[in-house]
């Protein structure tokens, strides 16, 4: 299963295929190619075959509504663009300038068109998916490896951003899935749940807690703290339970990947608040937090109401029939 991966922080992109890129300025209704759209196709076909009959045959349409089509295409411009021999027609000089910008346009749209229904195709077609960087460590990948047994000529953009990025990615349609937390509210998106993970205080192996089993928040209120950027829905949660010990965090260093945090806690520049490590790490310990609002839930989250493509729609079913299977339960 070919895919591409983007992460947010490095603005990197891994493409298995070249991206399709278009942009264009804002048409007006009266614009030559709003006019004229509809139309292009007609007049190729009689520019191409230089008979108006055998071109309404070729189009299933009858020639005097092609022949009204092409005048239109050519009052619309203000320009001869063929010239009538008896039942044959032939360009003019105009004409052919006009033909070759056509026949490029209409092959973009026949690229463009054939772009969108393999980006839709349920065996080959493209999945946008995003997930939290602590997810692809294990759990995405272990997902991509379960779902390509059954497909495995989808393809994956992968986008591994914090929450509320991925949130509004989803709305604007960048996205078609992502797995994140906390949970989403609003009736604009749909969610299921996936599983939850107890948080762990995470402390260098030397540290004064270090041999503890358990330990409350509070009782780190005046050590430093390595914490996720704002926006983070980890670094909420890490805020939240500081504020119910009674004390703000004093940050030291902000982040935007968990791994990253162990590594400056093993260095002994602070603690920090996070999930279950993937692997153990010998230069730290992870403690468990005696608060019971120290987990964070993770959820499968869609825009509500919107059709999801056909891949797009078997990853979905995948995803919640493997959850149990998923590492979303400490």
């Amino acid at each position: 299963m070919a895919y591409e991966q983007r992460s947010a922080g490095s603005g990197k992109h891994l493409r298995d295929a070249e991206d399709i890129a278009a942009g264009g300025a804002e048409l007006a209704p009266e614009a030559p190619a709003v006019l004229l759209a509809p139309l292009l196709a007609q007049f190729a076909a009689v520019a191409r075959l230089e008979h108006v009959t055998r071109a309404a045959a070729e189009l299933a349409m009858p020639q005097p509504t092609l022949s009204r089509a092409v005048a239109r295409v050519e009052q619309d411009l203000g320009v001869a663009l063929l010239a009538r021999e008896g039942r044959t027609v032939r360009l003019t000089r105009a004409g052919r300038i006009f033909l070759a910008a056509v026949e490029r346009a209409l092959a973009e749209v026949e690229r463009g068109a054939e772009a969108a229904r393999a980006e839709a195709d349920p065996v080959g077609g493209r999945v946008a998916f995003g997930f939290l960087h602590t997810m692809g460590t294990e759990a995405v990948p272990t997902l991509l490896r379960g779902f390509r047994v059954e497909y495995p000529k989808v393809r994956f953009q992968l986008v591994q951003d914090y929450t509320d990025s991925m949130l509004q990615r989803l709305r604007e349609g960048e996205l078609d899935l992502c797995v994140v937390s906390p949970r989403p509210d609003g009736p604009e998106l749909t969610s299921r749940r996936l599983g939850e993970q107890r948080l762990r205080l995470v402390v260098p192996v030397d540290h004064r807690l270090a041999s503890r089993q358990r330990v409350r928040l509070g009782e780190v209120a005046e050590d430093a703290f390595v914490t996720l950027e704002p926006g983070y829905g980890l670094r909420r949660i890490t805020d939240a339970l500081c504020a119910e010990a009674g004390f703000t965090p004093r940050v030291s260093f902000e982040g935007e990947e968990s791994e990253t945090l162990r590594g400056l806690v093993a260095a002994g520049l602070g603690v920090a608040v996070l999930p279950p490590a993937t692997a153990p790490r010998p230069d730290v310990a992870e403690l468990r937090l005696s608060s019971p609002g120290a987990r964070r839930e993770i959820a499968l989250a869609w825009v509500t109401g919107r059709a999801l493509t056909p891949p797009a729609e078997a990853f979905r079913t995948y995803v919640l029939s493997a959850r149990e299977r998923l590492p979303f339960h400490s």
